[in-house]
């Protein structure tokens, strides 16, 4: 069975963590209804429902390990939550922010492309140690490699 997801951020292509999406069918931009709040969290984005900005983004087609592979990036169901939208690829699935939201600058524009390019956060988000979303964070915290 193929899942539609909607991407906004680190999973869009030419970003860090696309290559999670290498065996995804891609099925074309979109941009959401004017109401989210796009938030920047560091090296990555933060999606939250509520609020006037329309996000710009990608959807793709994943089998069941692609989903569990994204859900596993996303930390779903603890960092954040998964829920369905409306694209014209078909309902999709799109991963909400669940964490701290004060003090977070927000995307008043939507594309995290273009504010990641900017401020040159595409390398950076693979090498941060304290990202949560860093494969090597998860590692230590599950008490695992510790390099």
């Amino acid at each position: 069975m193929e899942h539609r997801v909607f991407v906004y951020g680190t999973l869009l292509r030419g970003e860090v963590n696309h290559h999670l999406l290498r065996t995804a069918r891609f099925l074309g931009p979109h941009r959401t209804e004017p109401r989210f709040t796009l938030l920047v969290l560091g090296a990555y984005p933060g999606l939250v429902d509520g609020g006037e900005t329309a996000v710009f983004g990608e959807v793709y087609g994943v089998d069941a390990a692609g989903l569990r592979r994204l859900d596993q990036l996303e930390d779903y169901p603890r960092l954040y939550d998964r829920r369905v939208i409306a694209t014209p690829h078909g309902r999709a699935w799109v991963y909400l922010y669940r964490g701290p939201r004060r003090d977070r600058m927000r995307l008043a524009d939507g594309d995290w492309r273009r504010h990641s390019r900017g401020a040159g956060l595409r390398s950076t988000a693979a090498r941060r140690r304290r990202d949560p979303k860093n494969p090597s964070h998860r590692r230590r915290a599950a008490g695992g490699d510790q390099d």
